[in-house]
């Protein structure tokens, strides 16, 4: 049975970005490369090489060098993030890990990241995880704490490992009774990416220099919680029932928030990094200009959580004052996001 249908709306008082910063990770890997280790495969159940290519518009992705984790990323891109903003450690009241990946279910990602980025004792630290919406998610958590007076200063992080995945669905698809439906059901982990991404938030009364948080809205479409379904191992997507699906859930958010905000026509849509399909679909959906959408998953891939603030980082030298900003997410499970900044 379906609840009632609307968006969750929310409008920060007080929350600006003070920086936002990626990390690369440093090996790259081309779709041809895991093409080539499917090759075998591919030829057996028919299907062309170049699918990662032709139909997400995805030529490469990043894995982590050897010895480095994801963990280490995003706490590298954490204190990337403090010296940009010019915030000490010692006053940081607040950190989010948002990442998927996971090494082990307890203790917190949480806590190593705060460990190596070396915070202080009073600093809350703990994961939030809702797929690729985890950061946004996280942001909201971080402005409302700002917003109470609760904490001074937060950071998010996401650092997501491709690799561990991948080679464990490369060896699976190459065992002989693979059919081209298995192939297909497994094709979006292929198009995952490894990277990290950080951001700063504080109190907008005591920075003028920051990038005051508008407000938002969010919408559920849980009833679509099997469409896409991953773990360390597998990653088993419907993957055109999800973008459809994903992109209907959009659409009505976004309706239903022009009663709130006007996002017509604002300078820079930061979309979650998904492939070219997805981004042409939803452009299209909700009206807006494609050409005003940065892309990194060419040659990033997806990077789960990281990849809006990884995109709004690496894009954020094309932004001017007074720029609006809007940050577009739509998560596994189904869930779906827009938050307006104000640079």
């Amino acid at each position: 049975m379906t609840g009632s249908i609307g968006n969750a709306m929310y409008r920060p008082t007080n929350t600006a970005v003070l920086s936002v910063s990626a990390v690369d990770a440093t090996r790259v890997v081309t779709s041809a490369e895991l093409d080539e280790r499917l090759e075998a495969t591919y030829r057996r159940v028919r299907l062309r090489p170049g699918l990662m290519e032709r139909l997400a518009g995805i030529f490469e992705r990043r894995w982590w060098a050897d010895g480095v984790t994801f963990a280490d990323g995003a706490a590298i891109a954490g204190g990337k993030a403090l010296a940009e903003s010019g915030i000490d450690p010692s006053r940081v009241g607040l950190l989010i890990n948002t990442s998927v990946s996971r090494a082990h279910l307890e203790p917190s990602t949480a806590v190593g990241v705060h460990h190596a980025m070396g915070l202080p004792t009073p600093c809350i630290n703990f994961d939030v995880s809702n797929a690729c919406l985890g950061f946004v998610n996280g942001m909201q958590l971080a402005s409302a704490m700002i917003d109470s007076g609760q904490i001074g200063y937060a950071v998010v992080v996401a650092g997501e490992d491709a690799q561990t995945v991948q080679d464990n669905t490369i060896a699976r698809l190459s065992k002989p009774e693979v059919t081209a439906r298995d192939v297909m059901s497994e094709f979006a982990t292929l198009t995952l990416g490894s990277g990290a991404a950080a951001m700063v938030l504080g109190p907008a009364d005591q920075h003028p220099e920051g990038h005051r948080i508008i407000g938002g809205v969010s919408r559920a479409g849980t009833e679509h919680n099997q469409l896409c379904v991953g773990d360390v191992d597998r990653m088993r997507t419907d993957s055109s029932g999800l973008m459809d699906a994903g992109v209907e859930l959009a659409g009505g958010m976004w309706e239903e928030a022009s009663a709130h905000f006007d996002w017509s026509n604002l300078d820079r849509y930061v979309m979650h990094q998904v492939s070219e399909i997805h981004t042409q679909a939803l452009c299209h959906r909700v009206g807006i200009d494609p050409n005003r959408v940065p892309r990194t998953f060419p040659t990033r891939g997806n990077i789960g959580p990281a990849s809006i603030p990884f995109t709004l980082a690496t894009h954020a030298g094309e932004l001017e004052p007074g720029h609006r900003i809007l940050l577009m997410g739509i998560g596994s499970g189904l869930n779906t996001n827009c938050t307006e900044i104000r640079w």
